[in-house]
């Protein structure tokens, strides 16, 4: 069986779809098959390096990309199709060609967020990627998701009733060394602050998060910090650096919240290694990946009520009512006044994060190629 691994976008990709491609790409070289040949569109580690479409863009640049992502969804990659002639072809960023293939597509839809979340995208745009996607689900597609929460919000609002399959997704491994002068340099103290990493959307309920950390501050007269690690919002829709910003200086904690923007694999693994807590208080996650990355490293973890972060954490973490400002605090006091339940926490978070492995990941991939 022949499997076609399409991963043209990882030269866009960031944050989570990116940590997706990147080890749904290493689980399959890690953990073969003897009854499957993988074929790379892209070599992944080059293609993550392609600065071409990364960072402030003009109009005229961002329509080349989006140009560029046409030609290759729509001619490019079902020539490809032609001259590898799979018997699987496997989208991991939401879309697949328009064009008829002779083979079966897997096509992974990792949230609902373009229907659920109108608000937070261009209006033009949004419109185009959906139509791109909806054409892209041909007769022959099943679709791949992360979460039975993605699965039943997907079915809500596709029109049509497509195979589904969830497959949980593995974490990043983290294998670099530590940055332990990226601690020093911030003023970070092993065990002495909360944890975020991620981008500064607006579903994130970060200002919600700067918030209850004040609140807990003035409540505790603790030494603790907060970082708020990761780049802006991805779109000015999205976009709540500017908010947070404001509000660290309207509170004057500007010595309390760390925001040290986009952070290295290694000062990624220094956060997690020396934190006391990883905070998750967003309200609509597909997956949410960080809970995973937090446990595996023995992070206690709070998160919020969202149906995919109960799904991912199992239970074993720390749960507030999604938007509830008091209730943030009063868990954040919680877990730092009770050392048997930090204890507790960890065991149990290092537990659940097993059921998230490279090898599940890709046998989840595995069975769902073999069983026709």
């Amino acid at each position: 069986m022949k499997v076609l691994l399409d991963l043209q976008y990882l030269n866009v990709a960031t944050t989570g779809i990116k940590t997706y491609m990147m080890e749904l790409a290493n689980a399959a070289l890690a953990h073969p098959h003897p009854d499957i040949e993988w074929v790379f569109s892209h070599d992944p580690e080059t293609q993550s390096a392609d600065q071409t479409f990364k960072g402030p863009q003009s109009k005229i640049q961002r329509l080349n990309y989006h140009m560029d992502y046409f030609r290759w969804k729509e001619f490019q990659l079902p020539d490809l199709i032609k001259n590898h002639k799979p018997d699987v072809l496997i989208c991991p960023d939401f879309v697949s060609p328009v064009a008829s293939l002779s083979c079966r597509r897997l096509t992974v839809i990792h949230d609902a967020f373009f229907w659920q979340m109108p608000e937070n995208y261009p209006k033009w745009w949004r419109t185009y990627f959906l139509s791109l996607i909806r054409k892209g689900l041909k007769e022959d597609t099943e679709i791949i998701t992360t979460t039975e929460y993605s699965r039943k919000s997907l079915y809500k609002y596709l029109k049509k009733i497509y195979p589904m399959t969830v497959i949980h997704q593995a974490p990043k491994k983290l294998t670099e060394g530590v940055d332990s002068s990226f601690l020093e340099n911030n003023g970070l103290q092993n065990l002495h602050y909360f944890l975020h990493i991620g981008t500064f959307d607006k579903r994130k309920n970060l200002p919600l998060l700067v918030r209850s950390f004040a609140d807990f501050l003035k409540k505790t007269d603790s030494n603790f910090k907060l970082v708020l690690a990761g780049g802006a919002g991805q779109s000015s829709q999205m976009n709540d650096k500017p908010v947070i910003d404001e509000l660290v200086a309207e509170l004057g904690l500007q010595e309390k919240v760390i925001v040290p923007g986009y952070v290295s694999d290694a000062q990624v693994r220094s956060l997690y290694e020396n934190g006391f807590a990883y905070i998750f208080p967003s309200e609509n996650e597909g997956f949410g990946i960080p809970i995973v990355e937090a446990m595996t490293f023995g992070l206690p973890v709070i998160h919020s009520d969202q149906p995919a972060l109960m799904e991912v954490a199992g239970g074993a973490g720390l749960t507030v009512t999604t938007g509830d400002q008091q209730d943030l605090t009063e868990k954040m006091i919680l877990l730092t006044s009770e050392n048997s339940r930090v204890a507790t926490m960890i065991k149990k978070g290092k537990e659940q994060s097993k059921k998230f492995s490279a090898q599940k990941f890709i046998e989840g991939f595995q069975n769902v190629i073999l069983k026709n």
